[in-house]
């Protein structure tokens, strides 16, 4: 079974000479909607399988959560009886630009990237968790796995696999969809202040 994120972004600001509060600015299933467990193991410590530190793991629902966003958990939190999501957490802009993206995971990938020889080079094909050709390579029990040193490889058949730490930006890349959630945060923050804006998130399996 996978997981999924949902969340929103909200916003903090003082209308009609009130107290500054926050408010739902966007769904966050408008600007993306993929299962990319290495950025949310790097941001959120969920499905964490690359080993990072997280940059904002287990905070809970925010004290003071927009009220739009309040009533659409407490809608999604009912439709699915109260057992629905896990790991709720949240961040700011001010701390995601503040993010080291060349930082290296703590330790090696849980998973031993796969690579297939071609007339170019070698090319990644996937990432495994255990692969039963592997294990009765190097004699591993069913189920059984281990922490692999930092470049260790074997070849077996076709395949090369390795052990392989990843960065940050290897996680949430340059080019890749988190970009869409930035640039509308950046936006919100040119407006509100970095520490103004936030992203709010929860994970559902």
């Amino acid at each position: 079974m996978g997981t999924d994120v949902s969340g929103f972004l909200e916003y903090r600001a003082s209308q009609d000479g009130r107290e500054a509060a926050w408010y739902g600015a966007q769904d966050l299933a408008s600007l993306i909607d993929v299962r990319d467990y290495d950025a949310f193991g790097c941001l959120f410590g969920v499905r964490n399988y690359a080993n990072f530190r997280p940059v904002a793991a287990g905070r809970g629902l925010p004290a003071d959560l927009s009220a739009a966003v309040s009533a659409r958990f407490a809608q999604l939190d009912e439709w699915y009886g109260g057992d629905g999501f896990h790991s709720t957490t949240w961040i700011t802009w001010g701390e995601v630009k503040a993010v080291d993206w060349d930082e290296p995971a703590e330790k090696p990938d849980g998973r031993l990237h796969q690579f297939r020889r071609t007339p170019d080079g070698l090319r990644m094909t996937g990432k495994a968790s255990w692969s039963s050709e592997f294990a009765e390579a190097v004699g591993l029990e069913m189920g059984e796995r281990r922490e692999w040193p930092e470049g260790s490889e074997w070849l077996v058949g076709d395949t090369l696999y390795r052990s392989v730490t990843i960065h940050r930006r290897d996680a949430v890349t340059a080019t890749g969809e988190w970009q869409a959630v930035w640039k509308a945060m950046e936006a919100l923050a040119a407006q509100h202040g970095d520490d103004n804006v936030r992203l709010v998130v929860w994970f559902d399996d």
